[in-house]
């Protein structure tokens, strides 16, 4: 049963929220709202709706571990995983552009959330400021993309075709975002369960299962997205995909939860995890700047580093690093 209901979790999520972005997508639309803005907002932040209602879930209900480490491990399997099979279909190529400004955006937000995790609990003021800093990304993004008439302009408008197939009509639309909203409200609720479920029957801690089983299902949708850009040659898409959904991923999810309740962050997830969230994120810069490519050999490399990472949680890693780097406080 714990299986099935994992399963059901991540079926739910999934099409809950290609519903909920399809809905709104074409809410928008009909609404005059510019693509750009759309592509920004509405797609960016709906395809992270599934990992924002898992994190808030595991939080009301007392597993914060699981909140936390789905965000975390959300966001390494984002750049290692999805990044390393997608250019394994097709090498990457972005604009060197998205990579200056965007990637060295979610670096900078990687290094804060870090930082603030050694603190040991996540509060509602800090939750507050991510999501100021959220606002602010989007704001000046579409300053800079629709204003100034950006190259990049293209990229949100590639992301908002995507989803523009269903419904072709508005009062579709207010429904399929009930549907969406509902799906996902109702995976969480069966994805959290099944984990908190399997993590007690495998003896081992929720944080581990946050950061793997749950990261990976959630950033599933990510996979399917980014491959379907890179089938199509369109390698600038895939990566602003997942570099925008990290940021909505650190500031965004991180932020609505903490301000719906102090979110602690496991001991584990402080020392070992996070820092191997801004070493991936550290890693992916250079390596797509002054124009070169994410080549098939290097994406092999990527997605070998995630395969070690996941069995370095169930092989005892972290807590060699803990006890030697970052010993509990006494």
């Amino acid at each position: 049963m714990l299986y099935l209901s994992i399963l059901a979790g991540f079926v739910f999520l999934f099409l809950g929220g290609e519903a909920l972005v399809r809905g709104a997508v074409a809410l928008a639309e009909r609404l005059h709202v510019s693509e750009v803005l759309v592509g920004l907002t509405v797609v960016a932040l709906g395809t992270s709706a599934p990992e924002l209602s898992v994190s808030i879930d595991a939080a009301l209900k007392g597993n914060p571990d699981l909140a936390v480490g789905n965000v975390v491990g959300s966001n390494i399997a984002n750049i290692l995983l999805v990044l390393g099979v997608t250019a394994l279909i097709h090498e990457l190529r972005p604009e060197t552009r998205l990579i200056m400004r965007d990637g060295l955006f979610l670096l900078a937000v990687s290094v804060a959330l870090a930082a603030l995790s050694l603190t040991g609990v996540l509060m509602a003021a800090q939750g507050f400021l991510f999501l100021v800093l959220l606002a602010a990304y989007v704001g000046y993004s579409y300053w800079a993309e629709e204003a100034s008439r950006s190259p990049a302009v293209g990229r949100w408008l590639d992301e908002v075709e995507d989803y523009r197939t269903i419904p072709p009509r508005f009062i579709y639309a207010v429904p399929l975002v009930l549907a969406g909203i509902a799906g996902v409200i109702l995976g969480a609720e069966l994805l959290v369960a099944g984990a908190v479920g399997l993590a007690r029957q495998w003896g081992v801690a929720e944080a581990v299962i946050g950061l793997s089983l749950i990261a990976v299902g959630t950033s599933l949708p990510e996979l399917a997205v980014c491959g379907v850009a890179a089938f199509r040659g369109r390698g600038d898409v895939a990566v602003g995909n997942i570099i925008g959904s990290n940021i909505s991923n650190t500031l965004g999810i991180v932020g609505v939860t903490a301000l719906v309740a102090p979110l602690p962050v496991a001991h584990q997830i402080a020392a070992y995890d996070v820092w191997i969230m801004v070493l991936a994120t550290l890693i992916l810069i250079p390596l797509l700047l002054n124009g070169r490519r994410l080549s098939r050999s290097e994406a092999a490399v990527f997605v070998s580093l995630f395969v070690l990472y996941i069995a370095s949680l169930y092989l005892g890693a972290p807590e060699f690093v803990m006890e030697r780097f970052l010993p509990r406080p006494v």
